[in-house]
């Protein structure tokens, strides 16, 4: 005997598994098509009415200069943080420079075009422009229209408020502007307001165009927040400077006014050293300057009054070695200066050194002091820009501060030592120059007055003539200042980043799908009730008998009255499983039960009886649920004589037991409403009465009280052959179906077969066919019976209806369909 692959059975159920539950989804398809349509349209208009965002970005390049004196603290790590892009970062987005880059344009004034659809801002395009006077009081951040008479006159109107529009609610309008006429160029001026508006496009008179004053202070605290910088590469010390903006031109303009500003305030800061050299020169070389001429006017006056013309060659070689004394005493002289005015300056500066001047500037060649100090400048520097983002309890701020106090100790101590050596040679050139004093003193009085005052003379002009050269040198280096900072690229294109109108059509299309789909999944998952053939077989362990399908005829007398329908079909079915089941059966009892009321037992034991008398078997169909009595009045019996008469014992047998207008086919009335119909069901009459129409019908139904609301059907199944239970779709609970299955599984009842009822959809799809679960194997196609098969044809009537009926009517019907199920 071949083995039976159970894995592969088991992939086949998978795989069915899964196509069914595609299957079951995909059958809303109406839904999904009109929840992306309306989806789409709404995604349309919501870029139709929004404002695009583009992107707008440009790259600086930051260089950190690291001079060869710089290296010689290197090891003190004092300056590890130097090539750190953060204060250049902070920098960039302070408020301070945002101030000096909205200097250079205008945007304190915003300019709107009047529509109806979105709000459209002109910047450049606008025909007006307006200078506003910001010393004066001024109406902010308030619209205001301005309509254009002619190419001299203008006239200013409120902006019609909108009601959701809260922002307008709150605002204060300057009533003196409203409703005047006035003159392009002329100045306007009230109480709250102070402007010029001028005519630029004269060609676009009768325009109305809507303005907004912003104030300086509140657009430096907007654009500082608007931009974004970030590192473009971790291996170079390149920052992208970005900004979301509504009008390309005007995040253009912005960012690289921005970039400029950096680069000017970098060289402003260059350029401050430079100009605190030429202050202190121009100081020294006024103070020389008057000195220099009296002394001039003095050695002028002794040679007229001592009618000297020459010096003559015997104190000549004496008076050169003075001067040289003289020279190289005054610079060291001007050195101890200098060292004394930087103690002096780091006593009293505590935090900002960048206006110490180097050594070098002044012509002292110590490359350690000029180290020292340039790094104290540097770091000065980078404080400063630090303290123009953020405050002084800044953690960064204060990495500067421990660096600043190092290099300050440091350099503090360097100059006192220079101050002490600097006075030790000072002393020693004096001590020399007196030397020569004495000898000079030997020569004649007038030639020896004449050459002290030469002598002053020539210090001073030789003095005089080094500021001179210094002050040439230090305005060249002034001129040769450039910043150390470039701007890689100007921000010239912008890139739209919202709204993504790709991706929100794509989201759109996702959401129109699963938005329907996510509904009727959770519906599913909170709906109990038995929906098709696959909840069945999961909550219902009865073999299934027979599927009986959704009758949408007006009577409920299907079988008879319509033979060759497609309900008909399905009983028919039943009726050859019963037959096969029961085939050792002369006369067969089937008793027909439920879960609840509504689920369709008093139909189908109608309909079963009834094909079972067209088959050409005797049958007699029992109303046998004494509560709620239907069975008479499907047959048009208004007597009120039946089956509880029998069993209180008014009547006989023989005399409920009712002639149908069709042959073969009996009926059973239940009579009247007894007050204990529990107790009559079990009396031995009932089993006398079964046991009487077992002898005369071949096929006996009863229909029977719902088995979950009554005891009393439990004892009645054990007494018949066949015990159907009615499972309904879409009606019938999942919980109702646990008696049952307790009572089939612990063999308490027994012959018990489940009927399916009411079927619309029977419960899988694939390729255009239809195929149900359980014991018994239905054949349909696109979710309807062949009824053309068994010879139902419609009406012309019903024929030309369906043929005319419209595609609108036919999807509003799948809509309603797919909702339903």
């Amino acid at each position: 005997m071949e083995k039976i692959d159970i894995s592969q059975l088991e992939g086949e159920e998978k795989s069915l598994e899964i196509k069914y539950l595609i299957a079951r989804y995909l059958r809303h398809w109406p839904w999904y098509i009109l929840f992306i349509i309306l989806l789409v349209i709404g995604t349309y208009f919501f870029h139709r009415y929004t404002v695009n965002e583009y992107m707008v970005s440009g790259t600086i390049v930051i260089r950190h200069n690291s001079k060869p004196e710089t290296r010689i603290l290197d090891r003190s790590a004092i300056f590890s943080s130097q090539n750190s892009l953060d204060n250049d970062i902070l920098m960039l987005s302070s408020k301070n420079l945002a101030r000096e880059a909205l200097a250079k344009l205008h945007f304190d004034v915003t300019y709107f075009a009047k529509t109806n659809i979105k709000t459209i801002e002109l910047y450049n395009s606008s025909p007006i422009r307006i200078a506003v006077d910001w010393s004066h009081m001024q109406i902010q951040q308030t619209p205001m229209q301005v309509e254009i008479l002619s190419e001299s006159t203008f006239k200013i109107l409120p902006e019609s408020n909108n009601i959701l529009d809260i922002k307008s609610g709150q605002s204060q309008n300057d009533e003196l502007l409203f409703d005047k006429i006035f003159k392009f160029g002329e100045e306007i001026e009230t109480s709250k307001s102070k402007f010029t508006i001028h005519l630029v496009n004269p060609s676009r008179v009768g325009e109305t165009i809507i303005f907004e004053l912003r104030s300086p202070t509140f657009l430096e605290e907007k654009m500082a927040k608007a931009i974004s910088i970030h590192l473009v590469n971790s291996a170079a010390s390149v920052l992208e400077i970005r900004m979301t903006t509504t009008i390309i031109d005007k995040g253009r303009d912005y960012i690289n006014a921005l970039m400029e500003s950096y680069l000017e305030y970098e060289l402003r800061e260059k350029n401050r050293i430079s100009e605190n050299t030429l202050v202190f020169i121009e100081d020294q070389l006024e103070l020389l300057e008057d000195s220099l001429k009296r002394k001039e006017r003095e050695l002028q006056d002794f040679k007229v009054s001592n009618r000297m013309v020459n010096v003559t060659a015997e104190f000549s070689e004496i008076l050169t070695r003075i001067n040289q004394l003289d020279d190289d005493a005054k610079a060291l002289d001007l050195e101890l200066a200098y060292f004394n005015s930087i103690k002096q300056y780091m006593e009293e500066k505590t935090k900002d050194y960048s206006q110490v001047i180097a050594p070098s500037v002044i012509g002292i060649p110590d490359p350690l002091l000029n180290g020292l100090i340039q790094t104290l400048v540097t770091l000065s520097q980078e404080r400063r820009k630090l303290l123009a983002s953020v405050n002084e309890n800044h953690p960064e701020v204060s990495k500067v501060d421990v660096q600043m106090e190092k290099v300050r100790e440091t350099l503090f101590e360097n100059v006192i030592n220079l101050i002490e050596n600097t006075e030790k040679k000072r002393v020693l050139l004096s001590e020399n120059i007196r030397n020569y004093d004495r000898r000079f003193e030997t020569l004649p009085e007038s030639e020896s007055r004449y050459t002290s005052i030469y002598r002053e003379y020539r210090l001073r002009e030789n003095l005089y003539t080094y500021l001179l050269e210094k002050r040439a040198e230090a305005g060249i280096a002034k001129a040769s200042n450039v910043s150390d900072n470039a701007i890689l690229d100007y921000a010239k294109q912008g890139k739209l980043v919202f709204p993504k109108k790709e991706s929100n059509y794509l989201m759109a299309i996702g959401l129109g799908f699963l938005i329907p789909f996510g509904f009727f999944l959770i519906r599913d998952m909170l709906d109990n009730r038995i929906r098709d053939q696959r909840d069945l077989k999961k909550s219902f362990m009865i073999p299934q008998l027979a599927i009986i399908g959704h009758s949408e005829k007006e009577t409920n007398m299907v079988v008879l009255e319509h033979p060759k329908s497609s309900v008909s079909e399905s009983f028919r079915s039943l009726r050859s499983a019963i037959n096969y089941i029961a085939s050792d059966k002369v006369s067969k009892k089937i008793l027909v039960t439920s879960s609840v009321s509504g689920e369709g037992k008093t139909f189908t034991s109608l309909n079963l009886a009834s094909i079972m008398a067209l088959g050409g078997k005797k049958t007699v169909v029992v109303g046998a649920d004494l509560r709620r009595p239907k069975l008479a009045s499907y047959f048009n019996h208004v007597s009120k004589t039946g089956l509880s008469n029998y069993l209180i014992g008014e009547i006989s047998s023989d005399e409920i037991i009712m002639p149908s207008s069709h042959e073969n086919l009996f009926f059973v009335p239940s009579g009247i409403i007894p007050p204990n119909p529990a107790e009559l069901l079990q009396t031995q009459k009932l089993k006398d009465f079964i046991r009487h129409l077992e002898g005369q019908f071949d096929i006996v139904v009863f229909d029977t009280p719902p088995l979950g609301l009554v005891s009393e059907t439990v004892d009645l199944m054990r007494l018949f052959d066949i015990n159907l239970y009615v499972v309904r779709q879409d009606y019938t609970l999942k919980n109702h179906l646990v008696m049952i299955n307790d009572l089939f599984n612990n063999k308490q009842v027994n012959n018990v077969y489940g009927i399916f009822n009411g079927i619309i959809d029977a419960g899988y799809y694939y390729e255009g066919y239809n195929y149900g679960y359980g014991n018994t194997y239905l054949y349909t196609q696109n979710n309807k019976y062949i009824y053309n098969y068994f010879g139902e044809e419609d009406s012309p009537k019903s024929s030309k209806i369906n043929q005319g009926k419209s595609a609108f009517s036919q999807i509003w019907n799948k809509f309603i369909q797919s909702f339903r199920r």
